[in-house]
């Protein structure tokens, strides 16, 4: 679950993080109020999950309160189109308000886990305010890393090797330290995936501050925390994304126009790869889980449906813990309430597949049958092919 700006720097300020002073706005009338309070001159920040806001246009800077009223009033509501929100871009609902600050130098700092070594890993970079990808691509010196064991924990030395690497000061090297420690013990209590303050600042009069901050949490782990569950939006996510939660269903809404439906999320991956391999192009990644009822498997294709860009649909199912006529009686009762008129691929095998080939096969559906996985790809390519 990803979280706003203000939320985020929210939760760094309970541990004791230095952040700027600020406040959030719906109206371009509450701007000017805040911007009174901060003393004039501040920073409007558009308020959506995805970076590059400045780039969009989703960050101004302000010298009066009037003028902070005018940018927020041309903020807010505007459609922030961003390399992270794709073309169709993301609409602004809200604005931070902070006050502008004197900075002398912008770094990195951010947490996230390193699947690989199955470990969290700290980052720090004296390139900040950059994008962290491009500078691990053309100046991975610039990045100093430190994997921390769990079963050891966080130690002293991990936040002092960091900070030492940044060439901070006396003054700020104890700040920096302070805050690195604070961000791995928001990571760990929190449950989060990622942690990152980008830029982290260093101010005029020596002060270290999370400018930006950005986090992420595992869905997995919200139960534990029912003050992190307030922060959901699910303005931020796709409409069909946010249905498909309704139905336990994992459902991501990709720009192609070959439909999925896939049992298991492994093989879900590998269907989508396969597709772009044959020539085609998957419109959604879309797992029904292992033990999926009829109920579910209905609701899956009714959500795969909803998007306008399908043009042809693939059911690719292994029966294992799911039965194949489990899968082909939901097939069977969505596409006949749905009225289905999209051509339409299948590849059932597994647990009672000749049950659900003959579900399928009396059911009076037109589909065409796949003998195996290289056969179901090919297939709808080419069907999506004479479509164009």
């Amino acid at each position: 679950m990803k979280v706003h700006e203000f939320q985020a720097k929210k939760i760094l300020k309970g541990y004791g993080v230095p952040i700027p002073r600020g406040e959030v706005a719906k109206t371009s009338a509450k701007a000017k109020k805040i911007a009174e309070k901060l003393g004039g001159k501040v920073v409007i920040k558009a308020q959506i999950h995805a970076g590059g806001r400045g780039k969009g246009g989703g960050v101004k800077v302000a010298s009066t309160p009037d003028e902070a009223q005018q940018l927020a009033k041309k903020i807010i509501g505007m459609n922030l189109v961003t390399h992270q929100t794709g073309p169709e871009g993301k609409k602004v609902k809200q604005v931070l308000v902070e006050e502008e600050l004197e900075v002398v130098k912008e770094l990195y700092l951010g947490i996230v886990v390193d699947r690989a070594q199955a470990q969290p890993v700290i980052m720090v970079s004296e390139a900040g305010g950059m994008e962290i990808e491009e500078i691990a691509a053309k100046s991975p010196e610039k990045i100093l890393k430190v994997a921390v064991d769990p079963t050891t924990g966080f130690m002293g030395f991990h936040a002092r090797k960091l900070a030492f690497g940044l060439g901070l000061e006396k003054e700020l090297n104890k700040q920096a330290t302070t805050m690195i420690s604070q961000l791995y013990k928001i990571f760990v209590e929190k449950d989060a995936t990622l942690v990152e303050v980008n830029p982290l600042v260093i101010t005029k009069d020596d002060r270290l501050l999370a400018l930006d901050a950005k986090m992420t949490f595992d869905d997995d782990a919200l139960y534990r925390h029912p003050d992190l569950k307030e922060l959901y939006d699910p303005d931020e996510l796709e409409p069909l994304e946010v249905e498909a939660s309704k139905y336990k269903l994992n459902y991501i809404k990709l720009d192609g126009n070959v439909g999925c439906m896939v049992n298991g999320a492994g093989l879900a991956m590998a269907t989508m790869d396969i597709i772009k391999l044959a020539g085609g192009n998957p419109a959604n990644f879309l797992d029904v889980g292992g033990g999926a009822s009829a109920e579910q498997v209905e609701n899956a294709f009714r959500i795969l449906l909803a998007d306008k860009n399908v043009k042809v649909v693939l059911i690719n199912i292994f029966g294992g813990i799911l039965r194949c006529d489990r899968v082909a009686t939901g097939i069977v009762e969505a596409a006949k309430k749905v009225e289905l008129k999209l051509p339409m691929v299948v590849r059932l095998e597994g647990t009672n597949v000749e049950e659900g080939r003959r579900i399928l096969k009396e059911s009076g559906l037109k589909f065409e049958v796949a003998v195996d996985f290289r056969d179901a790809a090919d297939k709808v390519a080419s069907l999506t092919k004479t479509l164009k």
